[in-house]
């Protein structure tokens, strides 16, 4: 583990390669506008731009202690559009580049010196124990219990020998939001990965990235400085037909809701950027798409029809969840993962694992190979793994909006495939595959989605309807009762959402506030969950489940000050959020957003305790001890669990971050 001195901001820009590439990427996209564009008349070019400042100031976490900044963003980003001589074509083109101070300004939280040494826990008739990293059972404990053969255990002092895993900066899965209790724990760690690399691994766009791809996230390989760059223009075909062709790196959007997506799964999201709080437009990852629209204009049942075509050929990207050490990651999967990869890559201490009398569960030390993420299985790019959908959009003679969509893709979100490989610690015989074994690979499976959309006015009552259903296959979650710790399940998510702008006079009383709410709805089909002898086995995630969400939003001051408040409540986590912020238009250029989001659970954190498989691990007599009805050399899962490490997916995206309470200044200055 390197520890290199502090760096300032500067030393950033010197340090990293992002430059050469955002010089050929500039350079390469310049010739490319400039080829297109330059006979064009000078009045037909469009350029605007925004410079945005965004800081947040997060409060105290679970941990008792104040967070502090954990966002000091700067961005520019520039628009502009030209048209290609007479052609009915033009060349549309986003960029945006970013720079967030944080890492420089609150490093002992997400930077160069975050995280250190921790304790984990052994649980007794008469309480908790703290256990350090590397303080474990460990081998020579364990011969002494009776058991030969055993091979576990790491090397936590001696940084000259292989798989130097020391106690320091590391922080405790899930410290943030939780406690272990009790619970199945390890040490994250969680500085940039040119700082200490431990569990860095690609998990699909993040999860390895150095300090300053931190810092600049969108100066990398795949060129995300380049938000959209495409062709676009219709060809008639017809009286009143015409095929619109738009080709090039883009977003395309299904959906017609806000922070949570039923139809809009074309682009992957960046939640790394700020959880589900910013725009979808902000947040969705473009991708290199052609995407071609047959307009038949009206027919003799519509009053309008088009059928659309898309064909994503990119490279497979999934949903950036944040790499652990950052201030957002989602659902805290990012460290997660990136603990299960420094478990397998150089062992560590697990909390509350070995069941050697009743009521007695040791912290214990595993070796490398041994439990942990074995391997992140990204498809390749092939012909086979590009993914292609169609929709038919409509318009009734009675003025309904629809649309029917099919998408073939690849999930957004990992499944870990449990069971692989791994050399067991009391036989040192590896085995491939060994049943119920907490040794994972991180797969993202193919997914086919049928749905559809509708939007309806409802003069009667001045508002308007809008519904979105979508019936996938494919999908995988985790699960205890299945031996490779998954299954396939068939999923149908839908949301109606319900805008009426509306006149409260005691807010405006010349003006309407627009009031908008939304009720999604998830059902996971053949849903497993079954109660063992210690507690509930099977599916952590809810068969069915509800989240709710509501914005208020009024405009006073003739529309320069526009005061607003979303809500949200996950009716199965039993978490809610509160979000008001206030937008003050000071003049054309220039406007101040003030504003937070403040969490809170309706019950409590217990409820998101659920199996974590200690229990069923073929590591007898440690995993199905003397407390168990069952045999125990028989692998299998009892139900003993703790919030870790299926926990999140009951506490959805609210409640995992709920001692994430922030509050935030955004300025942003148009030009």
């Amino acid at each position: 583990m390197n520890r290199p001195k502090s760096r300032k901001c500067f030393t950033r820009f010197k340090t990293t390669g992002f430059r050469s590439v955002f010089l050929r990427a500039t350079l390469s996209s310049l010739a490319m506008i400039a080829a297109f564009a330059s006979p064009a008349r000078a009045d037909d070019l469009y350029l605007h731009g925004y410079y945005e400042n965004d800081t947040h100031i997060r409060a105290a976490d679970n941990t008792g202690k104040t967070v502090g900044l954990s966002k000091l963003r700067n961005t520019v980003q520039i628009e502009f559009k030209k048209g290609i001589l007479d052609s009915g074509f033009a060349v549309n083109g986003i960029f945006r580049g970013t720079y967030d101070g944080v890492y420089d300004l609150n490093d002992k939280q997400y930077g160069d010196n975050a995280g250190g040494a921790v304790n984990l826990q052994t649980t007794t008739p008469g309480g908790f124990v703290d256990v350090p990293h590397g303080g474990g059972l460990n081998h020579d404990q364990v011969a002494g219990l009776g058991l030969t053969n055993n091979t576990f255990g790491f090397n936590s002092t001696n940084p000259n020998a292989p798989g130097y895993n020391p106690n320091s900066a590391l922080r405790v899965i899930g410290d943030r939001w939780h406690s272990i209790n009790g619970g199945a724990a390890f040490g994250v760690p969680v500085r940039p990965c040119d700082i200490d690399n431990r569990g860095c691994a690609n998990f699909g766009g993040y999860g390895n990235k150095k300090g300053n791809e931190l810092a600049f996230p969108e100066f990398n390989s795949r060129l995300d400085f380049i938000r959209e760059l495409y062709i676009k223009g219709s060809i008639p075909v017809g009286d009143t037909s015409s095929v619109f062709v738009k080709l090039g790196r883009q977003q395309v959007v299904w959906g017609r809701t806000d922070l949570f997506r039923v139809l809009d799964v074309i682009n992957p999201v960046d939640y790394s950027r700020n959880n589900i709080y910013d725009e979808l437009q902000d947040i969705r990852i473009p991708q290199w798409i052609l995407q071609t629209e047959y307009r038949l204009g009206g027919t003799r049942f519509l009053q309008d029809a088009n059928f659309q075509l898309i064909w994503n050929f990119d490279k497979f990207r999934p949903n950036n969840l944040g790499q652990c050490g950052t201030p957002n990651v989602i659902l805290d999967a990012g460290c997660l993962f990136r603990g299960l990869k420094n478990l397998w890559d150089n062992g560590g201490t697990v909390a509350n694992f070995a069941n050697v009398a009743p009521g007695v569960f040791l912290a214990t030390d595993f070796g490398p190979r041994t439990i942990g993420l074995r391997n992140i299985d990204l498809p390749k790019w092939s012909l086979a793994n590009t993914q292609i959908g169609g929709k038919f959009e409509g318009i009734t003679p009675g003025g309904i909006n629809f649309s029917l969509n099919a998408l073939n893709y690849r999930s957004q979100l990992p499944s870990l495939h449990g069971g692989r490989g791994a050399t067991n610690p009391f036989t040192g015989v590896a085995s491939d595959p060994n049943p119920y074994l907490i040794a994972f690979d991180l797969v993202y499976p193919r997914v086919n989605l049928i749905g559809g959309s509708a939007d309806i006015q409802l003069r009667s009552i001045k508002a308007a309807l809008r519904f979105e259903g979508a019936y996938t296959h494919g999908e995988e979650f985790a699960n205890t009762l299945h031996s490779e710790l998954y299954s396939r399940n068939d999923v149908f998510r839908s949301v109606i959402g319900l805008d009426r702008p509306t006149f409260i006079p005691f807010i405006n009383p010349n003006r309407t506030t627009v009031i908008s709410a939304q009720l999604f709805y998830q059902h996971i089909f053949n849903h497993e969950r079954q109660q063992g002898p210690l507690g509930p086995v099977g599916m952590a995630d809810f068969k069915n489940n509800f989240i709710g969400t509501l914005l208020i939003k009024s405009f006073l001051v003739n529309d320069r000050v526009s005061p607003q408040v979303i809500l949200a409540n996950d009716f199965g986590a039993r978490a809610v959020v509160v979000a008001p912020s206030v937008d003050w238009i000071i003049n054309d250029q220039l406007k101040l957003t003030v504003g937070g989001n403040i969490k809170s659970l309706w019950g409590n954190i217990d409820r998101y305790k659920f199996d974590d498989c200690r229990s069923c691990n073929p590591f007898p007599p440690f995993t199905s001890g003397p407390n168990y009805p069952n045999d125990p050399f028989q692998p299998g899962s009892n139900g003993l669990g703790g919030i870790e490490p299926l926990g999140r997916f009951r506490a959805g995206p609210i409640g995992s971050a709920y001692k994430e309470d922030e509050g935030f200044v955004t300025l942003r200055y148009s030009f």
